[in-house]
């Protein structure tokens, strides 16, 4: 996708998906055979659930329609929520994964998996987990030690209602 129809998709697309109280993440058009499939990408600081991305999908499939922003030719819109395993690049997204377990991929080299535990203006608080029954340690990371993070799933996570019990 050229960088202009990005740009025209994001201004078109942008204030509809802000308007149902989300923040458009990401925008791709990608081909599949001889079809295009424009994706979405939406989320918000509570999440999104189904309502909320059927209201949003046939609002921006409304605009898609009265403009020519797709160009001609068929395309189908497919809008969702990032993955399990979302890349953060945005101040945001940070906020977002407090309490999450993330990969870090540190800027001057290596790389550490941590939970975040708070964020603010310069960097993460961090909880190190600990390695064969240590505690775990904490740790502060400034966003310019940031090369790139990427949220981890996690299977074996206690809930903390369950530990306190």
């Amino acid at each position: 996708m050229s960088t202009t129809q990005s740009e025209r998709l994001r201004e078109l697309l942008e204030p509809l998906v802000s308007s149902q109280g989300l923040d458009l993440e990401e925008i791709a058009v990608d081909s599949v055979g001889r079809k295009r499939v424009l994706r979405v990408v939406v989320d918000s600081d509570t999440g999104a659930d189904l309502d909320q991305i059927a209201d949003v999908s046939r609002a921006l499939s409304a605009k898609l329609d009265e403009t020519d922003a797709m160009g001609e030719g068929e395309y189908t819109l497919e809008v969702g929520t990032p993955g399990a395993e979302r890349s953060l690049t945005e101040h945001r997204h940070y906020v977002r994964a407090v309490d999450r377990l993330v990969k870090f991929q540190l800027t001057e080299g290596g790389e550490l998996v941590a939970r975040i535990l708070k964020v603010d203006d310069e960097g993460l608080d961090l909880e190190v987990p600990g390695v064969k029954g240590r505690r775990p340690t904490s740790r502060r990371l400034a966003f310019s030690d940031i090369g790139k993070a990427r949220v981890q799933v996690e299977f074996n996570r206690k809930n903390e209602k369950e530990e306190e019990a």
